[in-house]
């Protein structure tokens, strides 16, 4: 790749003429830009200048001018649309002067972002729990602000540059609450989420940690030898000689930093470094003398050569003699973790931005390994999102961490950030607990990135054979389930990239229920998953973690408890054991997984998909594949990486017709005809006998609230155009036995034995009516309340069951994460050495 390429990317910041209104005189001057008829670009400067140069916000202001009226009087001035009405006194910019009326609010110019549903944050570096959130552009209000006067320009020719002092610049997002009307405009305005390798979406393993090659091979052939797949190998910063910055291995832990590379490739893993680049080359650096020449350096003090990212002939030798030296020895890209704040030579030039965009754009000289142009770092504010992946930092080991961590991923999604990567598990301090990990293995399984990680300690690392025997096994049985969801994943990648869909988003993006904005750690995990993370300690009396939930009008039913359906349009409390946690998947789901039995690192596109059905109302899925090579446009040809036409993607349509009992698989497009082994799991169905027609004939089998039937191989091109099977009329999910459940909840509790009876026989054995039931249940005295809330999840569940108390449900106030763990928790924030 040129050098000039680094600084080419996609843009067109220039607006449309007709979209914008302009005027002033003497020491005020504004442009308002209307881009859409609910969203408004509002500038004003004192000497008559405005920017029209791509902001790392805004790079693409070229709109088609919406229907708008502007009423222009001597002293005032209104712009008018369907959504919002603007009115301005031509003065420099004041609450006073400057206000947008949406709907029923009024906004007031104060110079801030507003945006009431959070964004994200640049780090949890150090977080014990909740951290402040910068706004996205989503709001309870009508309205959202984007303040964008203070962010870093590139200039004509891809270079840093900065705005003149005193400018104001900023959009106004006016979307009363339609959500995904918000985000689509803010991407269109700031470019869209990138698409991602599809190796990315699988296991990650990173621990900082003195390795040596051989030991670290080593694991990577323990994690094979268990039937763990991993995908990517994270080296932390002790692949290089000392300190925190470094580029030159260490020759006593790597003495053949290309072998073990190398090695580790024919793993089938993907091989990252870490890089804390701001100490700059210092004289014993390997590659010293060789970016000194690049620099005209003088080595003969042996002074080191600074880190400057303001310099562009130090970023050119940065990357095009040492990184490129160390990227043709093995290295696929880099994890920077900048971590020394936000000021450089140039005021107003953040370095995480700096090297942010250019290690991305860089990156792209290495997509016949990568596929797609990726970097790893920290966010660094609005437009951040066209370089994924980010990494949130260092995060302590606490419940109240993994507490905060769902409703920081699903809100990220407010500011378009939609692929965050976590350490799962936590990095440092706290306590070692398996149930803590297993819980945190389970909500990366459900994360955008799923990355085990540890600090530089003895006793803290998450190899999962470390973890007790159960632990061990529901950790096990969760990477490997992250692997199974690769060919759903891939799918929701494609989503995010060109539907403006982010893989999580927050409950109200999907539902205007006042109850949608009051479950901060549920979230939807693509179109049709519910993920409700049980963050607290299990009960000591069920044995479970509970979590409050609301459910939206419809019928759920648990993918890991499929014996339990739910209807929906109200507050529920799950509960669920160590081995399980709850995601919903409604009715009409379609679901497809690696169906393999032995999954390879690397993740190669699967010869076996297990779809996952949920029956009870029509359903559609297109399963989203890479292009295949004749297919494939990754780059323009001036270099620039574009994302290649919709139309090249190797797409296979998946139909269920509810009433008809009808699966239709496939045509398959842009593909090649491979033979594919198909199943279908039928989850929470088990009452019918399934009478499937396909050739060349199935096997069914029932299990654990399922029926899978097994296709065997099927062409996927068939002359045909795809295939039927015939599953049965007009399937519904398996009613709830209540009296089996409770059952097995009360057999598991460990509490007196005779205490256990009263619950069952007010569930079980009375024959009053049910709220007479429900009351004598709540009454019961020295029965744990999380006990009492896990026999009224299962009796209230199903309104189909017999004698179900749904709508006489009552919830017990349980104490999230128990006294106990409180008081640990606050005791060791006084040792805790930042």
């Amino acid at each position: 790749m040129a050098a000039n390429s680094r600084y080419s990317f996609p843009s067109n910041p220039a607006a449309n003429p007709k979209a914008v209104v302009t005027g002033g005189k003497g020491s005020s001057h504004y442009r308002f830009t209307v881009l859409t008829d609910r969203l408004i670009r509002y500038e004003w400067s004192e000497d008559g200048g405005f920017e029209d140069r791509v902001s790392t916000f805004a790079l693409f202001r070229h709109f088609a001018a919406p229907h708008y009226r502007v009423v222009d009087l001597e002293d005032s001035l209104e712009i008018i649309t369907e959504h919002f009405h603007l009115s301005y006194d031509k003065k420099k910019f004041s609450s006073a002067g400057l206000s947008v009326k949406v709907h029923k609010d009024v906004w007031q110019y104060d110079g801030n972002s507003y945006g009431d549903l959070g964004g994200t944050a640049r780090t949890l570096d150090g977080a014990w729990g909740r951290v402040d959130l910068e706004p996205g552009v989503l709001s309870r209000k009508a309205y959202a602000v984007l303040d964008d006067s203070k962010s870093m320009l590139f200039d004509s020719h891809g270079w840093i540059a900065t705005r003149p002092p005193g400018r104001i610049d900023g959009y106004l997002f006016a979307y009363n609450g339609d959500h995904k009307a918000a985000i689509k405009d803010f991407y269109r305005l700031s470019g869209t989420q990138p698409i991602l390798p599809r190796w990315t979406l699988g296991n990650w393993w990173s621990r900082y940690h003195e390795y040596t090659a051989s030991e670290y091979l080593e694991l990577m052939d323990h994690f094979k030898r268990e039937g763990i797949p991993l995908n990517v190998g994270v080296v932390d910063m002790d692949w290089h000689k000392s300190g925190w910055t470094g580029y030159s291995w260490n020759r006593d832990l790597f003495p053949d930093p290309e072998g073990f590379m190398k090695d580790l490739h024919n793993r089938g893993l993907k091989v990252t470094l870490n890089d804390h680049p701001a100490d700059g080359i210092r004289a014993y650096e390997d590659q010293y003398e060789a970016v000194a020449k690049a620099l005209n350096h003088d080595t003969s003090r042996n002074e080191p050569i600074q880190f400057d990212c303001t310099d562009r002939k130090f970023l050119d030798a940065y990357f095009d003699v040492l990184k490129l030296t160390l990227e043709k020895q093995g290295v696929d890209f880099w994890w920077i973790d900048w971590q020394q704040g936000d000021r450089t030579k140039i005021p107003g030039v953040d370095p995480l931005w700096v090297l942010n965009h250019y290690h991305y754009l860089t990156s792209r000289r290495s997509l016949k390994t990568l596929q797609r142009p990726l970097t790893f770092s920290r966010y660094a504010g609005a437009g951040s999102h066209r370089y994924p992946i980010g990494f949130s930092g260092d995060t302590q080991i606490t419940w109240a961490g993994l507490e905060f961590q769902p409703e920081f991923t699903a809100t990220a999604s407010n500011i378009g950030y939609g692929w965050w990567s976590h350490d799962i598990g936590g990095h440092w301090g706290g306590v070692r607990s398996n149930q803590l990990t297993v819980r945190w293995v389970q909500l990366g399984c459900f994360s955008p990135i799923m990355r085990l990680h540890s600090t530089k300690n003895l006793w803290n690392s998450k190899e999962p054979w470390n973890f007790e025997k159960d632990a061990f096994k529901t950790i096990k049985e969760f990477l490997i389930l992250r692997h199974r969801l690769i060919p759903f994943l891939y799918t929701m990648n494609i989503r995010a990239a060109y539907e403006s869909e982010p893989l999580i988003q927050p409950m109200y993006w999907n539902h205007t229920d006042a109850e949608a904005y009051t479950v901060p750690t549920q979230y939807y995990f693509g179109p049709d998953l519910i993920v409700a993370p049980i963050t607290s300690p299990d009960s000591t009396t069920t044995l479970m973690g509970g979590v409050r939930a609301w459910l939206p009008r419809g019928r759920f039913v648990d993918l890991f408890h499929p014996h339990l359906v739910y209807d929906g349009g109200r507050y529920m409390h799950l509960h669920r054991d160590l081995s399980q946690m709850p995601v919903l998947a409604r009715e009409g789901t379609i679901l497809p997984l690696e169906g393999t039995a032995r999954l390879a690192n690397g993740s190669p596109r699967p010869t076996e998909i297990t779809i996952l059905l949920v029956v009870g109302k029509d359903a559609q899925f297109e399963l989203v594949e890479e292009p295949e090579p004749e297919h494939e446009e990754a780059l323009g040809d001036d270099g620039d990486t574009v994302q290649p036409p919709l139309r090249s993607f190797v797409r296979t349509p998946i139909t269920w017709k509810q009433r008809e009992g009808i699966l239709i698989i496939g045509p398959e497009w842009n593909g090649t005809g491979r033979w594919r082994q198909w199943n279908v799991k039928l989850v929470g169905h088990t009452g019918s006998d399934v009478q499937a027609r396909v050739p060349p004939g199935f096997r069914a089998t029932r299990e654990h609230g399922c029926t899978t039937v097994a296709l065997g191989h099927v062409h996927r091109w068939n002359p045909d155009g795809g295939f039927e099977i015939a599953l049965g009329r007009d399937l519904q999910l398996d009613v709830v036995d209540v009296n089996a459940r409770v059952f097995d909840v009360l057999h598991r509790c460990e509490m007196v034995y005779d205490l256990k009876d009263p619950v069952w026989d007010a569930v079980a054995r009375s024959a009053d009516a049910v709220p007479t039931r429900v009351e004598r249940l709540q009454g019961l005295k020295n029965v744990d309340a999380s006990l009492k809330n896990a026999v009224m999840e299962i009796w209230a569940a199903d309104g189909r069951a017999k004698g179900s108390a749904k709508g006489h449900e009552v919830w017990v106030d349980v104490n999230k994460g128990g006294a106990a763990v409180e008081q640990i928790e606050e005791a060791l924030k006084d040792y805790v050495i930042v």
